[in-house]
């Protein structure tokens, strides 16, 4: 009788730990962590003019991974203005020849992230760059993309490119900012078959600005684009750099956050880490620095 209790209590305890293993099998992590920063302008030499102290690029991004690792995060991203190309106010900027080795030096110390890491392409990638020696460098098949993390969906878009469509590059200067229809086609297409997911795009040029002395966004479509999001009905936020200031706005419903930039400009090292929580609709910012800590609410399924 004793044998006979006892293989029936297994028998029992396989079956609750067989269903316990399917259900967690099927269920969707409802929560998301990842480490970001934007504007690390990585550079061998100081820019006084800017007062941009740019060779503190490797204290500053290696704090960043540790910190990250520590952290146990799902992944790290950048959101542009990695390195920081060959102009430099108020300095010798050297030979414009060694740009490619500076980006593949800090890519070097990005990898200190041991998990998933993102790029987003920002203005002075591409001051002494192409899009192609950029993607060759840090090993990208293309410069817009998106992924999957738990129960969320994530875009990267590229918003460099001039008004005629064409890719921006060696440009030595200049924030022109547009988004292609091919990019756009991809953009609609793709947040359409995530639409059952929160979806969180990341950009370098903010797409909620307005530039009075131009007359136009600093993204000259941004209406077309957040029209986009809108129309989507599953995009939560956008997580944006270029500005190096702290900023949000909620636009139909969508959250603008742009974030303080890691340079130094005789400021500390500011970086997010950032966490998404489906079970309460929330998306949290863990600031470190001069980047504020934050908490906002979301909500999905605004499309008509």
């Amino acid at each position: 009788m004793r044998w006979t209790a006892f293989v029936r209590g297994m028998a029992v305890w396989a079956a609750l730990l067989a269903a316990a293993l399917a259900a967690s099998a099927t269920q969707t992590p409802s929560l998301v962590r990842f480490g970001l920063f934007t504007d690390l302008h990585a550079h061998d030499i100081d820019s006084p003019v800017e007062g941009k102290w740019m060779t503190h690029t490797a204290e500053r991004l290696n704090a960043f991974t540790a910190a990250m690792n520590s952290a146990g995060v799902d992944f790290v991203i950048e959101l542009g203005d990695f390195v920081n190309g060959w102009v430099v106010f108020g300095a010798d900027p050297g030979d414009p020849a060694r740009i490619p080795s500076i980006l593949a030096w800090a890519d070097r110390l990005y990898a200190g992230f041991l998990g998933p890491r993102y790029y987003v392409l920002g203005n002075h990638d591409l001051f002494n760059l192409d899009k192609a020696e950029i993607c060759r460098i840090l090993g990208l098949d293309r410069t817009y993309s998106s992924f999957d993390a738990g129960a969320f969906h994530f875009v990267i878009l590229d918003v460099e490119y001039a008004e005629d469509g064409s890719d921006l590059a060696n440009t030595f200067s200049g924030v022109a900012g547009f988004v292609p229809d091919a990019e756009l086609d991809w953009l609609r297409a793709d947040l359409a078959t995530h639409a059952a997911r929160p979806t969180v795009v990341f950009v370098h040029k903010m797409l909620d600005s307005y530039i009075e002395e131009w007359g136009r966004p600093l993204v000259s479509n941004q209406a077309i684009v957040q029209s986009v999001f809108e129309d989507a009905g599953n995009v939560i936020a956008v997580l944006q750099g270029h500005d190096h200031r702290y900023a949000h706005a909620v636009i139909a419903g969508i959250h603008y956050v742009t974030f303080e930039a890691l340079v130094d400009q005789g400021t500390p090292p500011s970086w997010a880490l950032v966490t998404l929580d489906e079970s309460s609709r929330t998306l949290s910012i863990d600031g470190v620095g001069d980047q504020p800590s934050a908490v906002f609410t979301y909500e999905e399924g605004r499309k008509p």
